[in-house]
Formats: C-alpha cells, sequence, structure tokens
C-alpha cells in the first residue's frame, strides 16, 4: 500500500482499495445535505437517500480502521443523531460528543444563526486506542487565575465545547481560559482555500495529536480543502484523501506541496504559563515545577 496520496474519485470505490484494519486515525468532515454548492456533489438529497449513502461510507471506513484505530466525524445538527445511531450499529464505542462552537457562522433570517458544528469520536475497542493526553492539555482556571498549588501543572485536558473565536486566530490557546480558542476559517485568513467548506488547521491539530503517533496513517475520505491531509503531513503522520472532484484533489496536491513536516527544530514545545504565587516562577515549562529557594 502506498500511502501519501490523494485518490480522485467515489468514496466508496476507493476504499475497497483501502487494506482492511491499515487506518489508525480517520476523520470524516462529510457534505451536511444543507444545500452547500459544490462542484461536483449534490447537496440536496433526500433524507432516505443520504443516511443510506451514510451508512455506506461509515461501514466502509470501520473496516479500514485498526482494531486500536479511531474515527472522528463532523456533521450539523440536521444529521447528527441519525450518524450516532449508525456507528453505534457498526459496533464502535463513543467516546466523546465534542461540540465546536463558533462565534460567526451562517447568518439566518426565521432562526436562530447557526454556529456550531458536532464531532463525534468513536473508537474500535474502548480498551486499546491511542490518546496522547499530554499533547493537547490546555491551563485550568485553577492554575491560572487561583495559583491553587493542588493544579496539575501539566494543565487539564481540554472540555467537550471546544469554543472557537475569530479574533484569536494565531492564539489558540489563552492562559485564562479552560476551553479552547482558534477561529473558524474566514475569507481573509492565510490558509484559506477555494473550497466552500474548510476546516480550521487547528482543529484537526488536535485530533491528529491525541489520536495518533508518528508514522500512523490518517485517512480522510472527505478530503475537500485538504486540511486533514496537510496537518497530517506536518505532524509526521502517513495518510490518504479520497476527494470526488478532480478540482478539488489537485488543490489539495498543490496544498500539499508547500506543507513541511515538523523537525526537532521547528516543533512547537507544549508549555503551560503558571501565575506568580509563593513557591513558584511566573514561567515554567509543563511537567516542570521550579521551587524558589527558601
Amino acid at each position: 500500500m502506498v500511502w501519501n496520496e490523494v485518490w480522485t474519485g467515489d468514496c466508496l470505490q476507493l476504499l475497497e482499495q483501502v487494506p482492511t484494519g491499515s487506518v489508525d486515525l480517520a476523520f470524516a468532515d462529510p457534505p451536511f445535505n444543507i444545500g452547500y454548492e459544490y462542484d461536483q456533489y449534490q447537496d440536496r438529497r433526500t433524507k432516505d437517500d443520504y443516511l443510506a449513502w451514510a451508512e455506506k461510507w461509515l461501514a466502509a471506513v470501520k473496516r479500514t480502521l485498526k482494531p486500536t484505530g479511531a474515527i472522528f466525524v463532523a456533521i450539523g445538527d440536521e444529521y447528527v443523531a441519525e450518524h450516532k445511531v449508525r456507528m453505534d450499529a457498526l459496533g464502535l464505542t463513543l467516546r466523546n460528543w465534542v461540540v465546536w462552537h463558533y462565534t460567526f457562522g451562517v447568518s439566518c433570517t426565521k432562526k436562530f444563526n447557526r454556529s456550531h458544528a458536532h464531532i463525534l469520536y468513536y473508537v474500535v475497542d474502548p480498551k486499546r486506542f491511542t490518546f496522547n493526553a499530554d499533547t493537547v492539555r490546555v491551563k485550568s482556571a485553577r492554575l491560572t487565575e487561583y495559583a491553587d498549588r493542588r493544579a496539575n501543572p501539566l494543565g487539564k485536558l481540554p472540555d467537550d465545547t471546544w469554543y472557537l473565536r475569530p479574533q484569536e486566530a494565531d492564539d489558540h490557546f489563552r492562559s485564562s481560559d479552560d476551553t479552547w480558542a482558534v477561529s473558524r476559517v474566514c475569507g481573509t485568513f492565510h490558509e484559506r482555500t477555494g473550497h466552500p467548506c474548510q476546516m480550521p488547521e487547528a482543529v484537526l491539530e488536535r485530533i491528529i495529536r491525541v489520536a495518533s503517533n508518528e508514522g500512523d496513517v490518517v485517512l480522510d475520505p472527505f478530503a475537500g480543502s485538504g486540511t486533514t491531509l496537510a496537518v497530517a503531513k506536518r505532524l509526521r503522520r502517513r495518510f490518504l484523501g479520497t476527494e470526488l472532484s478532480a478540482a478539488y484533489a489537485e488543490g489539495v496536491r498543490e496544498r500539499l506541496r508547500t506543507v513541511m513536516p515538523e523537525t526537532s527544530e521547528t516543533k512547537r514545545p507544549v508549555k503551560v504559563s503558571l501565575p506568580r504565587g509563593p513557591g513558584m516562577t511566573k514561567s515554567e515549562p509543563a511537567g516542570l515545577r521550579v521551587r524558589k529557594p527558601r
């Protein structure tokens, strides 16, 4: 099997070529069936047709997962419950139902504005799966606001609500917040491509860091703008994407040519900034607690 490629065509047909039990992590951001304008796919199917198709691609992805594998599915309000039912029926185990909240979204006139999506996190085996907690820890209020000595200096695991603010595109982790701050991709952002539905790199970075290791295989059956694959390459994972649109697939290949894998020099260290308090310095690396001499 040759990895690090983008295949063009119907994901149901292409996934048949992926060996059973070869993928460590799958991320899927399928069409939501709410009328987005894609260049090839028609995002206005009947409910029964759409859910029958969802059942097929979910089963196809599940077959490719290793016994220790995981899958994350990003989906909207309209069909999140139906996707959960189908993933349960496949024998997968739910770990988290993440709500990804952003502060600007689709402007509506006859209902409240859409400002969130759902990310379903499932594993094949609830007793054997990758979860690299220390790679995604954030600073807790107990640590930053109250200088509580009992606080874990490594920080805490993020909550299952991910809060995304457009004014903080370059600063994903604020010392004062327990929730995740990173922007939804808007038209002026440097990472923006021509795809109508683009996930922020920071969302995929969190998922790939926590649920896979260097050298693991990351699969995206709806490559779209290529965010999953670009982040996987940067984080030194192997990857495979399938994409129905030839134009989008070529855009992903162009994007991947500009991505350089992290090195020991470019890798961002995981740090936790601590408040001033008795027996503490102002800032200490994660996992290190420096005591001042008495």
